[in-house]
């Protein structure tokens, strides 16, 4: 069995997300546009048996008004957000825009993963709030 660090949140599910997007990127390589990573990923979690939804509707209300509709790209068993992008750099704007999905939803673990050209690479966003 697997060791992980005592201080990470949900180690094992992240392992297994990170390892399916380890598998994506190295079956398809990279050039393709972010619906095919994510239709390939979908693919890989549903053989991988985890729980998940796609394309996550999530409101932002503003004193019981909806003011904006956002979709996040997946849930994973009800834990865990991920957020694929295509480039080679982390904006600012998408661990922003990660951040406030997991505050608004309640969740304390998101993963920004990009597919980039010569790697895929990914950061965890934790909400400790």
């Amino acid at each position: 069995m697997a060791k992980f660090r005592a201080d990470l949140l949900y180690p094992e599910l992240s392992y297994q997300v990170v390892g399916i997007l380890f598998d994506v990127y190295n079956q398809l390589g990279y050039g393709f546009a972010e619906k095919t990573y994510q239709k390939a990923i979908a693919a890989a979690l549903k053989s991988s048996k985890l729980k998940y939804r796609e394309q996550v509707y999530a409101p932002v209300s503003y004193k019981g008004e909806i003011v904006a509709s956002n979709y996040f790209d997946f849930l994973i068993d009800n834990k865990l957000v991920l957020e694929i992008k295509k480039g080679d750099r982390f904006a600012k704007s998408h661990i922003d825009q990660l951040f406030q999905y997991l505050v608004n939803q309640k969740l304390k673990l998101g993963i920004l993963a990009y597919f980039a050209p010569h790697r895929i690479h990914f950061k965890r966003i934790v909400n400790v709030n």
